[in-house]
């Protein structure tokens, strides 16, 4: 009896973080704009410190301010820099921070993507293309010498809106150092959940990085009442649905954690969304169809 009463215990708390461990290669983990809302104020350092404790695999960096520092901090805890945000505006005569030709040798061979979040005309505007694909090829070419990869940003409101809308300027644009990100709570903002496989099938030739986070339905969202911007252990999507689907599909790239606009000590918030992305990939690596609770 006390034999079987210890396989019990086993397969109650020790299975399910084997089954973490065995996945948790699958996908470097990593959140960004985490210090935009943190009420603690963090330095750089301090950054750095709170995400090694609680087992993150690096971070995401937003603009060009203290890209240099960012990595010493990074590289002191063994973490990664996984992206650096860029904003472009494609209407402007200086569309992009021209500081860029000097942060663009500190990545080398670092394996960083730069993100760009592009703008400058009405969402999916195609009449933006030719401008559009002349920046970002000017931009993947400064790059390559630095092996710096460039992905795509689809952001609501932005012109460079929608996945499928990355999906053709990375064709056009046609540089090996081009692909594009799917970012789960701009996506739920601009289309609907039962295109969600297609879309991400039609990425996956280009796909490099994804960003999730806790959100509620897309319908919630596009009729007012839900919350695109939560903690991983908040909304009523099932984050669950889309690690499968990647998985599924065989995407083995970075997946981000989104926390723009997230209130309040940043520590305790990326807490409760660990906790949560280790019970996520417990479900997603049960092959049985049933669910951890």
């Amino acid at each position: 009896m006390r034999i079987l009463y210890l396989l019990a215990v086993v397969i109650t708390f020790v299975a399910p973080y084997l089954a973490y461990a065995e996945s948790e290669a699958d996908w470097p983990f990593f959140p960004y704009c985490i210090d935009t809302h943190d009420s603690m104020k963090r330095s750089l350092p301090e950054q750095a410190a709170m995400l090694k404790e609680l087992g993150f695999d690096g971070m995401g960096h937003l603009w060009l301010d203290n890209v240099k520092e960012r990595l010493e901090t990074l590289d002191a805890e063994g973490l990664k820099l996984f992206q650096i945000t860029l904003l472009v505006n494609i209407t402007k005569e200086e569309p992009y921070d021209p500081r860029l030709k000097e942060v663009l040798p500190l990545l080398k061979g670092r394996d960083v993507q730069l993100c760009l979040l592009t703008g400058g005309m009405n969402p999916s505007d195609t009449a933006g293309d030719e401008k559009g694909v002349a920046i970002i090829t000017e931009i993947a070419d400064m790059a390559l010498e630095s092996g710096t990869k460039i992905v795509l940003y689809p952001h609501a409101n932005d012109w460079l809106e929608k996945v499928d809308d990355a999906i053709r300027l990375a064709k056009k644009v046609n540089r090996p150092n081009v692909g594009v990100m799917f970012n789960l709570c701009h996506w739920l903002k601009v289309d609907d959940e039962e295109n969600m496989v297609p879309v991400l099938k039609r990425a996956l030739p280009y796909l490099w990085a994804v960003s999730i986070n806790g959100a509620d339905t897309a319908a919630s969202i596009h009729d007012g009442t839900g919350n695109w911007s939560q903690p991983l252990d908040s909304g009523s999507f099932d984050n669950a649905k889309l690690l499968k689907a990647l998985k599924e599909l065989g995407y083995t790239g970075p997946i981000g954690l989104q926390c723009w606009g997230i209130e309040g000590d940043v520590k305790e918030h990326l807490t409760r969304s660990m906790d949560a992305w280790k019970k996520l990939l417990v479900r997603c690596n049960q092959s049985d169809g049933t669910e951890s609770k």
